[in-house]
């Protein structure tokens, strides 16, 4: 796939590569590869990571957000879209609507932390803000060394 000894630069051959897949595969919105992913794919060096994106994100195909990735741009679209709230607090409403479904059960373990970075593609601080949120609000509770469990229904904040 990429010619290490052409005279094009690996981070300007895997930007190709990535645009192609923004372009064919992925929506406004959407998670792009993370550095670390390109650089396991790709087997290239954290910089060379971090440059295929700065290229990408200089096209205008994508926006990086601080602890949360790299996402698709809409097209016009230069930075990160304004969202009402920050990421940590929309994956804590998602949870708290699941809770509140009946798709998380009282006393029953909620999705790991490792889990739920996979499933939202955030950093793991931004999962354990959103976890320590629904703890303040009480909706889930922790046990050190087991995770974090749905609070016993009658424990639910009103509303």
């Amino acid at each position: 796939m990429l010619n290490r000894e052409g005279d094009t630069h690996l981070y300007l051959q895997i930007s190709e590569v990535i645009k192609s897949r923004i372009l064919a595969e992925l929506s406004p919105g959407d998670l792009v590869i993370s550095e670390a992913g390109i650089q396991r794919e790709f087997k290239v060096a954290r910089t060379t990571a971090r440059r295929a994106i700065r290229v990408l994100r200089n096209q205008g195909l994508v926006h990086t957000r601080q602890g949360e990735g790299t996402f698709v741009n809409a097209p016009g679209q230069s930075g990160p879209l304004n969202r009402r709230a920050p990421f940590y607090r929309h994956i804590a409403d998602e949870i708290r609507e699941r809770i509140k479904g009946g798709e998380l059960l009282p006393r029953c373990s909620i999705p790991s932390e490792v889990t739920l970075v996979r499933e939202y593609g955030a950093a793991r601080e931004t999962v354990r803000r959103a976890i320590a949120l629904l703890r303040d609000q009480g909706w889930v509770y922790s046990v050190p060394h087991r995770g974090s469990y749905v609070a016993p229904e009658e424990q639910w904040p009103l509303g």
